[in-house]
């Protein structure tokens, strides 16, 4: 076997820099200095015969050559990693350390108690620091960054390989109005729901969410009333006016106002929405993380949702 010469640090430092998009990161996290990784770079486009990253505002831009180049790379250290670096064992309950965790709204409401007792129960010495977010994409940010060690919330639309997810949620939209709302007595059809004024709930501030798109292919479209970023406001809104919102199953049925709420199945088919568990490549093999990442997955499989009725605009018990 000969690979001609080739410096495996090289390697190594292709694979920080695929992960950090920036080379002073990229030359801490390998333990060089940053002249030292900027002449890997140097020698990488060399060896491969193409600029591999391009600068821009937003850090390291990587060309297809190196998109193409970063899996085969990573698995290839990794597998090196696991023959000759002996891992770990991990001890949660002897275990001291901080764990920066980033969570859209509703995991936060879902998952986090949970995963906060099992703390207490199994890992004293485990610490949580929590993250808002609510853009998709802000997660990836917030990893790349270093800021926090794993996310939950929507999949974002663009990994590039360093980013790994893990669907760990599944919920339903229900529709709720207040319990004594006159225009519903008679059950939720189509119609009765169009002539409903309604609350989006739409984090990133976008006026055309799944249930306008779906009405849209219906040829139909609802009057928004209110447009608000923040989910757990809706219902306390909807109870106090005759609006309507659609929302997620687990958000109507928890709310604080859920007495004064009437909960139905839309009167028209919407997908369901998953939350993924999301964390960065670099944090893949390390063993405190990896634990964590199980105990998320493992509480999250075994939260159960409410009842939802097969028939659309039927009312929910609860």
């Amino acid at each position: 076997m000969n690979f001609h010469g080739i410096d495996l640090n090289l390697l190594a430092a292709f694979d920080a820099l695929m992960d950090e998009r920036n080379v002073t990161r990229a030359a801490v996290r390998v333990g060089v200095s940053q002249p030292a990784m900027s002449a890997a770079l140097s020698r990488l486009r060399t060896l491969f015969a193409d600029p591999l990253f391009l600068r821009s505002a937003e850090g390291l831009l990587p060309t297809q050559r190196a998109r193409d180049l970063a899996e085969p790379i990573a698995q290839a250290l990794r597998q090196i990693e696991a023959a000759v670096v002996p891992r770990p064992q991990f001890d949660a309950a002897r275990a001291s350390f901080t764990f920066n965790l980033g969570l859209y709204d509703y995991p936060a409401m879902v998952l986090l108690p949970a995963l906060a007792e099992s703390l207490r129960a199994q890992a004293q010495g485990v610490s949580l620091n929590v993250h808002a977010f609510s853009a998709r994409d802000s997660a990836v940010d917030l990893l790349d960054a270093g800021t926090i060690d794993a996310a939950v919330g929507v999949p974002p639309t663009q990994a590039d390989g360093r980013i790994f997810t893990r669907p760990v949620l599944q919920d339903e939209f229900v529709t709720i109005v207040r319990r004594d709302h006159p225009q519903v007595r008679q059950g939720l059809d189509l119609n009765a729901y169009l002539a409903l004024s309604h609350v989006l709930v739409s984090p990133e501030g976008d006026r055309h969410g799944l249930v306008d798109q779906a009405l849209a292919q219906l040829g139909k479209r609802r009057h928004l009333a209110v447009t608000l970023p923040q989910l757990f406001a809706a219902p306390a809104l909807v109870a106090r006016t005759d609006m309507a919102a659609t929302l997620l199953r687990r958000v109507a049925l928890h709310a604080a106002e859920h007495r004064q709420l009437a909960v139905f199945a839309p009167p028209l088919a919407l997908p369901a929405i998953g939350f993924h568990l999301i964390w960065h490549r670099r944090n893949e093999l390390h063993a405190a993380q990896q634990w964590l990442r199980g105990m998320i997955t493992g509480l999250a499989n075994g939260l159960q949702p409410g009842d939802v009725p097969d028939a659309p605009g039927q009312p929910i018990a609860g």
